[in-house]
């Protein structure tokens, strides 16, 4: 139909379903946002498998048009086998190939300068990586904001254990339009409906049969392949980043579900991206944010709304595509210390940032926030182990955490952890108050020492702070599987009663604690629906039934030989 303003705005215009041709002769289509006058103009490309229309500009950015008034010419694109655009739709599979094409025939369109930028977050984050691993010449910038680095860890499963709580409910949001543009009128008033009884499905069983997604055909791939193998390979950026040479602003949020991917990407690309320009190119920018909608935690001030996020993408943009100085590499780092405020850094961890190990402590009896669980930089002499029962059906619930996409329908955010912190399945370790205030500014891990009765179990953990009112509030939390307690490539089993080794990667943190505030450790075997839960069989994902599951004993060591801890991350 041609171009045409927009309603309200005659110096922006709009050209729908503009057709752009794959390799393969499938035809993409995109909407592009142009000012009415002047240029030429370089472009911003976001490709997106929500509807390019909808652009993510109700959840996250601005409308592409505010970009485009800014001297961008604004493509949006669905990606293949999306919306308008022809192909059949397998997450992840296209992408790369995809954007590369893509890039070159935005870079070709009329009025424009023929340098690409690409923003976007969560999936239209990481197709910017996969696209940029192929080095398609007219990229010159990238945003990748609330993503991650591979499409297995921190995306479908964490240290082994299948992200429920993100992919079951994200799997079913997908599938909608397929069941559109099949017009499949009855498949998609199932689906619709499925939607809205979250996150109650989670509790279906087995998984591999989740109403709506038993014959998706890639939704049963990603249940069948529980390793870090070669099928998942394919899209780890991750496996080589010296691929990308361009620069990257990493956008993330601290309660982000990629947020740990997100930093990584930040920091792995500054030492090792295939550019020596490219590695002084990097940038990270962290808010208190979850991954969506991107407004502030409660306590946050200062400029901290999604609107930060556009003003810091448009500094990046003209820089990198426009070549105005914007100052927005004067700090490698930007981030929101919780607490705070904004604070510039010299990297991610900073320079300043020391690994200092907290230490769990107990007479025998840590169950419960009224236990005996203490934690103090004290190393453990000779004491007693604490025991507590795992029963899958009766899971430790996620009160808030690092989940997906739908605030209410999914574990996000911060959270009072009362609830879960009275159950006698959770072991809970709390410091003194502190003294003096601490910055917790970096990765956070989690050493444990612990043996299990059963064939296979998980491990997971929570880091909080407690206030001088006594309400304890989640910062990060990890879970690893048993038998992937090596890595994630392939599965060792393990030996009931036999006490192992376990490293649990919660991710980073940035937080000001207060002195009179307390820390706490709680350690339990579920954290449930953020993450599958493990029957205690050794079944592989998705396959355990209410009939199925085991309880286990469960059994934590902190002692002389075996010092269960965790490692906080202290700035200054």
């Amino acid at each position: 139909m041609g171009a045409r303003p927009l309603p309200g705005m005659p110096d922006v215009t709009v050209e729908r379903d503009v057709p752009c041709a794959m390799r393969d002769g499938t035809i993409l289509r995109a909407d592009v946002y142009r000012p009415a006058r002047g240029g030429p103009f370089p472009v911003l490309l976001q490709r997106l498998p929500y509807d390019k229309t909808a652009a993510q500009a109700n959840v996250g950015f601005a409308h592409p048009s505010w970009y485009a008034r800014h001297g961008y010419v604004v493509v949006v694109q669905d990606c293949r086998g999306r919306t308008a655009s022809e192909g059949e739709w397998v997450p992840f599979v296209h992408e790369a190939e995809d954007g590369y094409d893509t890039i070159a025939w935005a870079a070709s369109l009329p009025g424009t300068t023929g340098k690409v930028g690409m923003y976007g977050f969560s999936y239209p984050g990481i197709v910017q990586l996969w696209a940029a691993a192929l080095r398609p010449p007219a990229l010159a910038a990238i945003c990748p904001a609330f993503t991650g680095s591979q499409a297995y860890e921190g995306w479908t499963y964490r240290q082994g254990a299948l992200q429920l709580g993100f992919v079951g409910f994200w799997a079913t949001l997908l599938e909608l339009d397929v069941a559109r543009r099949a017009g499949d009128e009855a498949r998609l008033a199932t689906l619709t409906g499925l939607l809205g009884q979250y996150p109650g499905l989670n509790w279906a069983l087995p998984v591999r049969s989740l109403p709506g997604l038993e014959d998706v055909a890639w939704f049963q791939d990603w249940l069948a392949h529980p390793e870090h193998d070669d099928y998942w390979r394919r899209f780890s950026v991750d496996e080589d980043y010296g691929r990308i040479a361009v620069p990257a602003l990493h956008v993330g949020g601290w309660y982000d579900v990629f947020a740990a991917g997100t930093v990584q990407n930040f920091a792995r690309l500054r030492d090792e991206a295939g550019a020596p320009a490219a590695r002084a190119a990097q940038k990270l920018l962290v808010g208190p944010w979850h991954h969506m909608p991107w407004r502030p935690l409660a306590g946050a001030t200062g400029e901290v709304g999604p609107n930060v996020v556009d003003d810091w993408q448009l500094r990046w943009l003209d820089q990198h595509l426009k070549g105005i100085e914007t100052g927005v590499l004067d700090a490698p780092a930007t981030v929101y210390v919780v607490g705070d405020g904004w604070r510039d850094l010299d990297g991610w961890p900073p320079s300043g940032t020391r690994q200092v190990d907290w230490f769990l402590h107990s007479g025998g009896r840590a169950n419960t926030a009224t236990g005996d669980g203490t934690l103090s930089t004290e190393p453990p002499g000779d004491e007693p182990p604490d025991v507590f029962l795992h029963d899958p059906s009766v899971p430790t619930p996620s009160l808030g955490g690092h989940s997906c996409c739908v605030e209410g329908l999914s574990p996000q955010g911060p959270a009072c952890q009362a609830a879960s912190e009275a159950l006698r399945g959770v072991l809970v370790y709390t410091s003194a108050p502190l003294e003096r205030e601490l910055e917790l500014v970096g990765d956070v891990t989690l050493t444990l020492h612990a043996a299990t009765s059963a064939p296979d179990t998980d491990w997971t953990c929570r880091l909080c702070v407690v206030d001088e009112g006594g309400c304890s509030t989640n910062l990060v939390e990890g879970i690893v599987r048993a038998r992937y307690r090596l890595g994630t490539d392939r599965a060792v089993p393990i030996r009931p009663g036999e006490v192992l080794e376990y490293e649990i990667r919660l991710g980073p943190v940035g937080w000001r604690v207060r002195a009179g505030q307390r820390l706490r450790v709680d350690v339990s075997s579920s954290d449930f629906p953020q993450w599958e839960r493990n029957g205690n069989t050794g079944a592989l994902p998705g396959t355990d039934t209410a009939l199925s599951f085991q309880v286990a004993t469960q059994v934590v060591c902190h002692d002389r030989a075996r010092p269960s801890r965790i490692a906080l991350p202290i700035l200054g």
